[in-house]
């Protein structure tokens, strides 16, 4: 059973909540070919299995922003529940508690998007820190250059006569 998901399919529907990247409930049913109900009724069966680190509801404030950024999830702005979102590691052991063959193999393309994402964000930061690095290394430099064409010029300007003249003179 080979599944196809298009190129940023997943990418386009994990979302910074709470500082973590996590899916909705909704997204995962979907790539997962069940119901959500039944996804949230497996977690509820398993919630053991779900800590606050793998798997929480939005709340109120967090749902009504949601909405407000994806037009695909304008039919939540009436629901009276709270979805669920998970985490990359709440993903895994969704595929646990479906245990169907589809839900293992897209767990598996979800993890390495996941993966992915994190290894684009960690590039990002070095390079953050490289070019700040960069930046108070050389942030002297245009005072420093200013200051050797100083020293250049003075160098190069006619010294004047300031010798004195030592010695015994002779009156003509």
């Amino acid at each position: 059973m080979k599944i196809l998901i298009p190129d940023g399919v997943i990418e386009r529907k994990i979302f910074l909540i709470r500082n973590k990247r996590v899916m909705l409930d909704r997204d995962l049913a979907e790539l997962y070919g069940v119901e959500t109900k039944h996804l949230n009724r497996q977690v509820r069966r398993n919630i053991q299995r779900f800590p606050e680190e793998f798997c929480f509801r939005l709340n109120v404030r967090e749902k009504i922003e949601l909405v407000t950024i994806c037009h695909r999830f304008k039919t939540m702005k009436y629901s009276t529940s709270l979805p669920h979102v998970f985490t990359e590691h709440g993903v895994a052991m969704l595929a646990n508690v479906l245990n169907s063959e589809r839900a293992i193999k897209i767990s598996i393309v979800i993890i390495k998007t996941f993966v992915k994402l994190r290894e684009i964000a960690y590039t990002h930061k070095e390079l953050l820190l490289r070019l700040q690095a960069l930046e108070v290394k050389y942030a002297n430099h245009d005072n420093k250059i200013i200051e050797i064409f100083k020293s250049i010029q003075q160098l190069l300007q006619q010294p004047k006569d300031t010798r004195v003249i030592a010695g015994f003179r002779t009156k003509k």
